[in-house]
């Protein structure tokens, strides 16, 4: 394989910093309402030994088994990529350079004499103005 894993930063591209949740930006008391110091320290505690815990015990259980998951499920995009829609995205490709190449020759042959011939006939046009 050749490639380590980063046991101290876990998400080096930041995909999920929108989920980063500290205390204070869950629990805040405003100048007035103030609680015990005890109370606001235990809290801290509290939710920071509770999240903490909870995810632990959560990907404990479920981790092994939702990575697995998430691997078949990219291995089979990949399979899909690889096997279906690069080649059929290919052969489109292919097609539509040949239709593409159809169309200008038309286009020459047909349109671009037509055009040529009206604008011959109408280069002698002069427009007057009226305004005197």
């Amino acid at each position: 394989m050749g490639y380590e894993l980063d046991m101290i930063n876990r998400d080096p591209n930041n995909l999920n910093d929108h989920v980063r949740v500290m205390f204070d930006e869950v629990l805040g008391e405003p100048d007035g309402a103030h609680s015990f110091n005890c109370v606001w320290n235990c809290s801290y505690k509290c939710f920071e030994c509770c999240k903490g815990c909870c995810y632990k015990s959560l990907t404990m259980c479920c981790g092994i088994p939702v990575a697995i998951c998430w691997g078949c499920q990219f291995a089979y995009i990949t399979f899909w990529h690889v096997w279906y829609i690069t080649p059929c995205m290919r052969t489109y490709m292919i097609s539509c350079g040949c239709l593409q190449k159809f169309y200008g020759t038309c286009l020459q042959c047909f349109c671009q004499p037509l055009f040529e011939a009206y604008s011959y006939c109408f280069s002698n046009i002069k427009v007057t103005s009226l305004t005197g």
